[in-house]
């Protein structure tokens, strides 16, 4: 490729190089190497446009065109280029084109690296927070909280899930709150952290609405009933649409919750009369509620 390099040199009348021809001819090579079934030399070419375009400051152009080796099993070296623009999108003001190009490399890499999506939905998430694009902000926390639960990062996803309760607070999203709180309240007995997870609702309950609604009971009834070592009463809840139709790496953690040391098993009369306990949120609301939870 020696050939098309004398774009990139610098003469006594021209004292920048000529990126932008240099990546018109990296590209030109790329489609040729491409025809000619030549994928190691075409991706190579496709590393030069982009580095090409990425020292031109055409970020955008850069981020376009690193996606070409998407085809290509180059995905990392791809991500790689895409976090460097990112930077200097950054750098030259442009902050949420670069949050952008960092959530859409986090869907790129998702399929091959989960913990490096990870990385860039919580770079991305930084970049907005900072810009007070909180709505956006969380949005991307949110892709990175479910990616470690995937992973079965426990400890972290309840880190960042309190981050994202935190965000909606702030911007007064308070039904997301709550559901955030039963992702939290999962994670945690997961962990087979009771403490944490009651803590949670504890805290919840100085959210407005939160007393009394069906997030509360429902989140009231698991805990006696993971307490008890009910597991008729967990699986009640954890089967009910308010846990299994949540974001598909939530409800996996719903229905594959247990109870510690196997639980014991209740008539179905005996589990309806436990689901109608009360947990202290009004006795009618909670009859009302455990009819259609179980």
């Amino acid at each position: 490729m020696m050939h098309f390099s004398h774009s990139l040199k610098t003469s006594f009348m021209k004292w920048k190089p000529d990126y932008d021809s240099a990546a018109s001819e990296y590209s030109k090579a790329a489609v040729a190497f491409k025809n000619a079934k030549m994928l190691e030399e075409a991706k190579e070419a496709y590393l030069q446009e982009a580095e090409a375009h990425t020292n031109n400051k055409t970020l955008f152009h850069a981020a376009k065109h690193v996606f070409s080796l998407q085809d290509m099993q180059r995905i990392p070296e791809a991500i790689q280029y895409i976090e460097r623009a990112s930077m200097m999108y950054v750098e030259n003001g442009t902050p949420d084109t670069a949050a952008l190009a960092l959530d859409r490399a986090g869907k790129l890499i998702e399929s091959q690296d989960l913990a490096k999506a990870v990385d860039l939905y919580q770079k991305a998430a930084s970049v907005f927070e900072n810009e007070d694009r909180l709505r956006q902000a969380v949005e991307m926390l949110g892709k990175a909280s479910r990616l470690l639960v995937r992973q079965h990062k426990l400890d972290e996803a309840a880190v960042s899930i309190q981050k994202e309760k935190n965000m909606y607070k702030e911007i007064e999203n308070y039904p997301t709150c709550f559901k955030k709180t039963i992702a939290q309240v999962l994670v945690h007995l997961h962990r087979n952290d009771f403490v944490a997870a009651d803590k949670c609702v504890r805290e919840s309950y100085s959210l407005p609405g939160f007393s009394g609604s069906e997030d509360c009971i429902a989140l009231e009834q698991l805990l006696q009933g993971y307490d008890e070592q009910d597991e008729d009463q967990v699986h009640c809840v954890c089967n009910s649409p308010l846990f299994k139709y949540m974001d598909n790496d939530y409800a996996k953690l719903s229905i594959s919750l247990r109870v510690p040391g196997g639980g014991k098993k209740k008539a179905p009369a005996s589990a309806a009369d436990a689901g109608a306990g009360g947990a202290g949120a009004g006795e009618a609301d909670e009859d009302e509620y455990a009819g259609g939870l179980c």
